[in-house]
C-alpha cells in the first residue's frame, strides 16, 4: 500500500468515524445559539459534535459519505489520487464558504461555520498533496509497482 493509498483509508476512517459520532447523543452537545439565528433551516440534528464543530444530520451524511469513499478509494493509487483530488477541491471550497455569512449554512441545510472552517482547510491542504503534488509515476500508477520493483 502506497502513502496516498493509506492517506485515503485513514481519512476514510476518520469521516466514517465522525459521521457515526454524529449521531449518538453522547458527543453532540447542544448549540447556544439557536438554529435559525445560524441560517439553518434544517435543524434535525443540530449541535456542536465534541462541543466544537456545528452539524446536523446532513453534515453527518456528508462525513459518512466521504468517509465511505475513503475506505473504498484506498484499494489503488489511481482511485486513492482521485478521491484525494476530489478531497482537496471539496473541502477547499467549503473552506472558503465556511468563511462568509452568506454560504456558512450551505443553502440553510448543512452549517459550515466556526471550528469546521479550519478543520476543512487543513484537510484540504493535505488532501492536495496527495491528490496533485506526490505525483507517482505512470507505471506505478498503472500497475501499483514502482519503477525498477520485481514483478
Amino acid at each position: 500500500m502506497k502513502p496516498g493509498q493509506y492517506f485515503a483509508l485513514i481519512v476514510g476512517g476518520m469521516f466514517t468515524l465522525v459521521g457515526v459520532m454524529g449521531f449518538i447523543h453522547a458527543f453532540v452537545q447542544q448549540p447556544a445559539a439557536t438554529p435559525d439565528e445560524a441560517g439553518l433551516a434544517f435543524t434535525t440534528g443540530y449541535g456542536y459534535l465534541l462541543g466544537l464543530f456545528p452539524i446536523n444530520v446532513l453534515h453527518n451524511i456528508v462525513h459518512l459519505s466521504v468517509g465511505v469513499l475513503g475506505l473504498a478509494a484506498s484499494s489503488s493509487l489511481g482511485s486513492a489520487r482521485l478521491y484525494s483530488g476530489g478531497l482537496a477541491i471539496f473541502y477547499g471550497l467549503l473552506s472558503v464558504m465556511g468563511l462568509f455569512p452568506p454560504t456558512q449554512s450551505t443553502l440553510g441545510f448543512i452549517p459550515i461555520f466556526g471550528n469546521d472552517v479550519w478543520l476543512h482547510a487543513i484537510t484540504a491542504a493535505i488532501a492536495i498533496y496527495f491528490g496533485f503534488i506526490a505525483t507517482p509515476d505512470l507505471l506505478e500508477l498503472r500497475t501499483g509497482k514502482t519503477t525498477g520493483s520485481e514483478g
